[in-house]
């Protein structure tokens, strides 16, 4: 099971994140998960959204530079060890994480490699949420 995820690349300066987030609420599309980094010059915005496809029209539209890409949403065991449990099982398989952030105490998004087989690692051993579960949390 994979969540969408829109990625939003934008100038390192004053207000241009609120903007990612007025384009959004003014189409009533509530951001469910984010992560932001920045550099020197430039910053970038992973977010989660009920509809992934019309978020980055509409930021696109506005004058951002947007990505579509597949993530995984594990629900991570409420307990000691549960994220790196979840970490090991993908590493022992030779799957990467390229980047990971949460959506609750309970729920990770991550990016990595070979996302199909990262997928059937999981599968059973974990939760996986769909969009749409990730948008009900």
């Amino acid at each position: 099971m994979k969540v969408t995820q829109v990625t939003v690349f934008l100038e390192n300066r004053s207000g241009r994140l609120a903007e990612v987030a007025e384009v959004l609420g003014r189409a009533g599309i509530d951001i469910r998960g984010f992560s932001t980094t920045e550099a020197a010059e430039y910053g970038i915005v992973r977010l989660i959204v009920r509809e992934p496809e019309r978020a980055c029209a509409l930021l696109r539209q506005a004058g951002f530079t947007t990505r579509l890409s597949d993530v995984l949403c594990v629900r991570v065991p409420d307990e000691p060890g549960g994220l790196a449990a979840v970490l090991d099982e993908l590493a022992e398989c030779g799957v990467q994480v390229e980047h990971l952030y949460s959506v609750t105490a309970r729920h990770i998004c991550a990016a990595v490699s070979h996302i199909d087989r990262a997928v059937e690692i999981l599968a059973g051993r974990v939760s996986l949420l769909s969009t749409d579960e990730v948008c009900e949390l």
